[in-house]
Protein backbone atom coordinates (compact mmCIF):
# COMPACT_ATOMS: atom_id res chain seq x y z
CA UNK A 1 0.00 0.00 0.00
CA UNK A 2 1.38 3.39 -1.01
CA UNK A 3 1.01 6.43 1.28
CA UNK A 4 0.69 10.12 0.50
CA UNK A 5 -0.22 12.93 2.89
CA UNK A 6 1.47 16.18 3.84
CA UNK A 7 -0.32 16.22 7.18
CA UNK A 8 -0.80 12.67 8.48
CA UNK A 9 1.72 10.68 10.51
CA UNK A 10 3.25 8.02 8.25
CA UNK A 11 4.87 6.11 11.12
CA UNK A 12 1.60 5.87 13.04
CA UNK A 13 -0.20 4.53 9.97
CA UNK A 14 2.67 2.14 9.16
CA UNK A 15 2.51 0.67 12.67
CA UNK A 16 -1.29 0.41 12.73
CA UNK A 17 -1.52 -1.17 9.30
CA UNK A 18 1.45 -3.42 10.02
CA UNK A 19 -0.54 -4.92 12.89
CA UNK A 20 -3.13 -5.89 10.28
CA UNK A 21 -0.53 -7.48 8.01
CA UNK A 22 -0.40 -4.56 5.55
CA UNK A 23 2.92 -3.13 4.37
CA UNK A 24 2.77 0.65 3.97
CA UNK A 25 5.38 2.55 1.97
CA UNK A 26 5.97 6.11 0.91
CA UNK A 27 6.03 6.76 -2.82
CA UNK A 28 9.80 7.33 -2.83
CA UNK A 29 10.30 3.87 -1.32
CA UNK A 30 8.43 2.04 -4.08
CA UNK A 31 10.76 -0.03 -6.24
CA UNK A 32 8.38 -1.44 -8.83
CA UNK A 33 5.13 0.53 -9.32
CA UNK A 34 3.46 -2.67 -10.52
CA UNK A 35 3.69 -4.01 -6.95
CA UNK A 36 1.37 -1.29 -5.63
CA UNK A 37 -2.14 -2.68 -5.14
CA UNK A 38 -3.69 -0.03 -2.88
CA UNK A 39 -3.21 3.57 -1.78
CA UNK A 40 -3.82 5.53 1.43
CA UNK A 41 -3.88 9.21 0.53
CA UNK A 42 -4.92 12.75 1.38
CA UNK A 43 -4.97 15.27 -1.47
CA UNK A 44 -2.30 13.60 -3.65
CA UNK A 45 -0.90 15.77 -6.45
CA UNK A 46 -2.24 15.40 -9.98
CA UNK A 47 -0.49 12.59 -11.80
CA UNK A 48 0.23 10.71 -8.57
CA UNK A 49 -1.62 7.53 -9.62
CA UNK A 50 -0.59 7.29 -13.26
CA UNK A 51 2.25 4.75 -12.79
CA UNK A 52 0.28 2.36 -10.55
CA UNK A 53 -1.43 0.23 -13.17
CA UNK A 54 -2.36 -2.60 -10.75
CA UNK A 55 -4.17 -0.40 -8.25
CA UNK A 56 -7.25 -2.11 -6.79
CA UNK A 57 -8.31 0.23 -3.95
CA UNK A 58 -7.87 3.86 -2.93
CA UNK A 59 -8.52 4.85 0.68
CA UNK A 60 -9.03 8.53 1.44
CA UNK A 61 -7.57 9.84 4.71
CA UNK A 62 -10.68 11.69 5.81
CA UNK A 63 -14.35 12.20 5.09
CA UNK A 64 -14.08 14.68 2.20
CA UNK A 65 -13.20 12.97 -1.07
CA UNK A 66 -13.42 15.89 -3.51
CA UNK A 67 -9.67 15.69 -4.27
CA UNK A 68 -10.18 12.19 -5.72
CA UNK A 69 -13.14 12.92 -7.99
CA UNK A 70 -12.81 13.41 -11.78
CA UNK A 71 -9.06 12.68 -11.93
CA UNK A 72 -7.69 11.45 -15.28
CA UNK A 73 -4.73 9.78 -13.53
CA UNK A 74 -6.95 7.63 -11.29
CA UNK A 75 -8.12 4.35 -12.84
CA UNK A 76 -11.61 3.01 -12.38
CA UNK A 77 -11.08 1.43 -8.95
CA UNK A 78 -13.11 1.62 -5.74
CA UNK A 79 -12.50 4.76 -3.69
CA UNK A 80 -13.44 4.52 -0.03
CA UNK A 81 -13.64 7.04 2.75
CA UNK A 82 -12.72 6.17 6.30
CA UNK A 83 -15.81 5.39 8.34
CA UNK A 84 -14.63 5.26 11.93
CA UNK A 85 -16.82 5.77 15.03
CA UNK A 86 -13.90 7.45 16.81
CA UNK A 87 -13.56 9.90 13.92
CA UNK A 88 -17.28 10.68 14.15
CA UNK A 89 -17.03 11.20 17.92
CA UNK A 90 -14.09 13.55 17.43
CA UNK A 91 -16.14 15.63 14.99
CA UNK A 92 -19.15 15.64 17.31
CA UNK A 93 -16.95 16.80 20.17
CA UNK A 94 -15.59 19.72 18.14
CA UNK A 95 -19.06 20.76 16.99
CA UNK A 96 -20.41 20.56 20.53
CA UNK A 97 -17.49 22.68 21.76
CA UNK A 98 -18.15 25.33 19.12
CA UNK A 99 -21.92 25.34 19.73
CA UNK A 100 -21.55 25.51 23.51
CA UNK A 101 -18.95 28.28 23.21
CA UNK A 102 -21.60 30.47 21.61
CA UNK A 103 -24.52 29.19 23.69
CA UNK A 104 -22.66 30.04 26.92
CA UNK A 105 -21.36 33.43 25.63
CA UNK A 106 -17.72 32.41 26.00
CA UNK A 107 -16.44 34.93 23.39
CA UNK A 108 -17.97 37.70 25.52
CA UNK A 109 -16.10 36.45 28.58
CA UNK A 110 -12.86 36.14 26.62
CA UNK A 111 -13.16 39.78 25.61
CA UNK A 112 -14.06 40.82 29.16
CA UNK A 113 -10.97 39.04 30.45
CA UNK A 114 -8.76 40.91 28.01
CA UNK A 115 -10.35 44.13 29.28
CA UNK A 116 -9.95 43.01 32.95
CA UNK A 117 -13.70 43.48 33.32
CA UNK A 118 -16.12 41.37 35.41
CA UNK A 119 -19.00 40.73 33.01
CA UNK A 120 -21.96 38.56 34.04
CA UNK A 121 -24.37 37.14 31.45
CA UNK A 122 -27.11 34.88 32.73
CA UNK A 123 -26.90 31.44 31.04
CA UNK A 124 -29.74 30.36 28.76
CA UNK A 125 -31.56 27.05 28.87
CA UNK A 126 -30.17 24.95 25.96
CA UNK A 127 -33.78 24.13 25.04
CA UNK A 128 -34.20 27.82 24.13
CA UNK A 129 -31.31 27.71 21.66
CA UNK A 130 -31.86 26.34 18.15
CA UNK A 131 -28.96 24.66 16.37
CA UNK A 132 -29.29 24.03 12.63
CA UNK A 133 -27.12 21.29 11.15
CA UNK A 134 -26.70 21.35 7.37
CA UNK A 135 -25.71 17.90 6.16
CA UNK A 136 -26.84 14.73 7.90
CA UNK A 137 -24.31 12.22 6.68
CA UNK A 138 -22.41 9.98 9.08
CA UNK A 139 -20.52 12.82 10.75
CA UNK A 140 -23.43 15.27 10.61
CA UNK A 141 -25.81 12.84 12.27
CA UNK A 142 -23.35 12.15 15.08
CA UNK A 143 -22.82 15.87 15.70
CA UNK A 144 -26.55 16.69 15.51
CA UNK A 145 -27.32 13.85 17.88
CA UNK A 146 -24.72 15.05 20.38
CA UNK A 147 -26.21 18.56 20.37
CA UNK A 148 -29.68 17.09 20.85
CA UNK A 149 -28.48 14.98 23.80
CA UNK A 150 -27.17 18.16 25.44
CA UNK A 151 -30.65 19.65 25.30
CA UNK A 152 -30.41 21.98 22.32
CA UNK A 153 -33.30 22.20 19.88
CA UNK A 154 -31.82 20.72 16.72
CA UNK A 155 -32.99 21.27 13.15
CA UNK A 156 -31.37 19.26 10.38
CA UNK A 157 -31.23 19.70 6.63
CA UNK A 158 -30.06 17.14 4.10
CA UNK A 159 -30.28 16.34 0.41
CA UNK A 160 -32.38 13.24 1.10
CA UNK A 161 -35.03 12.81 3.83
CA UNK A 162 -33.86 11.59 7.24
CA UNK A 163 -35.92 10.32 10.16
CA UNK A 164 -33.86 10.74 13.31
CA UNK A 165 -35.15 10.90 16.86
CA UNK A 166 -34.52 14.28 18.47
CA UNK A 167 -33.81 16.08 15.18
CA UNK A 168 -36.44 17.90 13.12
CA UNK A 169 -35.20 17.07 9.63
CA UNK A 170 -36.07 18.76 6.34
CA UNK A 171 -35.00 18.80 2.69
CA UNK A 172 -35.31 21.03 -0.36
CA UNK A 173 -35.05 24.79 -0.78
CA UNK A 174 -38.00 25.49 1.52
CA UNK A 175 -36.50 23.32 4.23
CA UNK A 176 -33.11 25.04 3.93
CA UNK A 177 -34.75 28.45 4.26
CA UNK A 178 -36.58 27.31 7.39
CA UNK A 179 -33.42 25.95 9.05
CA UNK A 180 -31.35 29.04 8.26
CA UNK A 181 -34.04 31.48 9.40
CA UNK A 182 -34.89 29.69 12.66
CA UNK A 183 -31.42 28.76 13.92
CA UNK A 184 -29.41 30.69 16.49
CA UNK A 185 -26.34 28.67 15.52
CA UNK A 186 -25.84 27.11 12.06
CA UNK A 187 -23.37 24.24 11.62
CA UNK A 188 -22.25 23.46 8.05
CA UNK A 189 -21.41 19.78 7.51
CA UNK A 190 -22.16 19.53 3.78
CA UNK A 191 -19.82 17.67 1.42
CA UNK A 192 -18.16 19.40 -1.51
CA UNK A 193 -20.12 18.65 -4.68
CA UNK A 194 -21.05 20.70 -7.76
CA UNK A 195 -24.43 21.32 -6.10
CA UNK A 196 -22.93 22.64 -2.84
CA UNK A 197 -20.22 24.93 -4.27
CA UNK A 198 -21.03 28.46 -3.02
CA UNK A 199 -24.39 27.13 -1.84
CA UNK A 200 -24.31 29.45 1.16
CA UNK A 201 -24.05 32.68 -0.79
CA UNK A 202 -24.95 36.23 0.26
CA UNK A 203 -28.67 35.58 -0.20
CA UNK A 204 -28.59 32.46 1.95
CA UNK A 205 -26.55 34.18 4.65
CA UNK A 206 -29.11 36.99 4.75
CA UNK A 207 -31.76 34.41 5.66
CA UNK A 208 -30.01 33.78 8.97
CA UNK A 209 -31.12 35.56 12.14
CA UNK A 210 -29.36 38.82 12.80
CA UNK A 211 -26.59 38.06 15.30
CA UNK A 212 -26.68 34.30 14.63
CA UNK A 213 -23.45 32.29 14.71
CA UNK A 214 -21.96 30.18 11.94
CA UNK A 215 -19.75 27.09 12.26
CA UNK A 216 -18.11 25.45 9.24
CA UNK A 217 -16.40 22.07 9.64
CA UNK A 218 -17.06 20.68 6.15
CA UNK A 219 -15.57 22.46 3.12
CA UNK A 220 -14.73 26.11 2.56
CA UNK A 221 -16.09 25.96 -0.99
CA UNK A 222 -19.64 25.51 0.33
CA UNK A 223 -19.62 29.14 1.54
CA UNK A 224 -19.16 32.36 -0.41
CA UNK A 225 -16.20 33.55 1.66
CA UNK A 226 -16.35 37.26 0.70
CA UNK A 227 -20.08 37.29 1.51
CA UNK A 228 -19.36 35.63 4.87
CA UNK A 229 -16.69 38.23 5.66
CA UNK A 230 -19.10 41.04 4.82
CA UNK A 231 -21.82 39.52 7.02
CA UNK A 232 -19.38 39.25 9.93
CA UNK A 233 -17.97 42.75 9.47
CA UNK A 234 -21.42 44.33 9.25
CA UNK A 235 -22.67 42.58 12.39
CA UNK A 236 -25.38 40.68 10.53
CA UNK A 237 -23.71 37.53 11.86
CA UNK A 238 -22.55 37.54 15.45
CA UNK A 239 -19.52 35.35 14.88
CA UNK A 240 -18.07 32.32 13.19
CA UNK A 241 -15.95 29.29 13.99
CA UNK A 242 -14.15 28.25 10.81
CA UNK A 243 -12.15 25.06 10.46
CA UNK A 244 -12.16 25.02 6.64
CA UNK A 245 -11.61 27.62 3.95
CA UNK A 246 -11.91 28.12 0.20
CA UNK A 247 -8.11 27.98 -0.05
CA UNK A 248 -5.96 26.27 2.55
CA UNK A 249 -3.81 27.30 4.28
CA UNK A 250 -5.78 30.50 4.75
CA UNK A 251 -3.96 33.42 3.14
CA UNK A 252 -2.11 35.68 5.60
CA UNK A 253 -3.86 38.70 4.12
CA UNK A 254 -7.38 37.33 4.73
CA UNK A 255 -9.58 39.71 6.70
CA UNK A 256 -10.74 36.75 8.78
CA UNK A 257 -7.48 36.64 10.76
CA UNK A 258 -8.03 40.03 12.36
CA UNK A 259 -11.70 39.65 13.27
CA UNK A 260 -12.45 39.36 16.99
CA UNK A 261 -15.70 37.52 16.29
CA UNK A 262 -14.00 34.73 14.34
CA UNK A 263 -12.26 31.63 15.66
CA UNK A 264 -9.93 29.97 13.12
CA UNK A 265 -8.68 26.39 13.38
CA UNK A 266 -6.52 24.64 10.72
CA UNK A 267 -8.83 21.92 9.35
CA UNK A 268 -8.59 19.58 12.34
CA UNK A 269 -12.16 19.23 13.62
CA UNK A 270 -11.88 15.51 12.92
CA UNK A 271 -9.03 13.33 11.70
CA UNK A 272 -8.67 9.65 10.91
CA UNK A 273 -7.23 7.67 13.82
CA UNK A 274 -4.83 4.93 12.66
CA UNK A 275 -5.39 2.56 15.57
CA UNK A 276 -9.09 2.15 14.82
CA UNK A 277 -9.32 2.91 11.10
CA UNK A 278 -6.68 0.31 10.17
CA UNK A 279 -9.21 -2.46 10.82
CA UNK A 280 -11.62 -1.06 8.23
CA UNK A 281 -8.83 -0.76 5.66
CA UNK A 282 -7.77 -4.37 6.27
CA UNK A 283 -11.36 -5.55 5.93
CA UNK A 284 -11.75 -3.77 2.60
CA UNK A 285 -8.54 -5.32 1.28
CA UNK A 286 -9.86 -8.74 2.25
CA UNK A 287 -13.11 -7.94 0.45
CA UNK A 288 -11.16 -6.97 -2.67
CA UNK A 289 -9.41 -10.33 -2.50
CA UNK A 290 -12.77 -12.11 -2.29
CA UNK A 291 -14.32 -9.98 -5.08
CA UNK A 292 -16.84 -8.57 -2.61
CA UNK A 293 -18.21 -5.04 -2.33
CA UNK A 294 -16.07 -2.74 -0.19
CA UNK A 295 -17.31 -0.75 2.79
CA UNK A 296 -17.87 3.03 2.65
CA UNK A 297 -17.35 3.29 -1.10
CA UNK A 298 -18.00 6.73 -2.54
CA UNK A 299 -20.06 7.48 -5.61
CA UNK A 300 -17.95 9.79 -7.81
CA UNK A 301 -21.10 11.04 -9.57
CA UNK A 302 -22.39 12.42 -6.27
CA UNK A 303 -19.00 13.43 -4.93
CA UNK A 304 -19.36 11.61 -1.60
Amino acid sequence: MIFYSEFDDFDAWKTALGSQGIELRRSEDIGNPADVRSALVWKPPHGFFQTFQNLELVVNLGAGVDALVDRPDLPNVPITRLSDPRMARMMAGFVLFAVTRYARNIPEFEKAQRDRRWHYIHPKDPADITVGVLGLGELGLEAAGECSRQGYRVLGWSRTPKDVEGIASSTGEEGLTAVLSQSDIVVCMLPKTPDTDNMLDADKLRLMKRGAFFINVSRGSVVDEPALIEALQSGRLGGATLDVFAKEPLSKDSALWGMENVLITPHLASIALPSSAAKQIAENLRRIGRNEAVLSRIDPRRGY
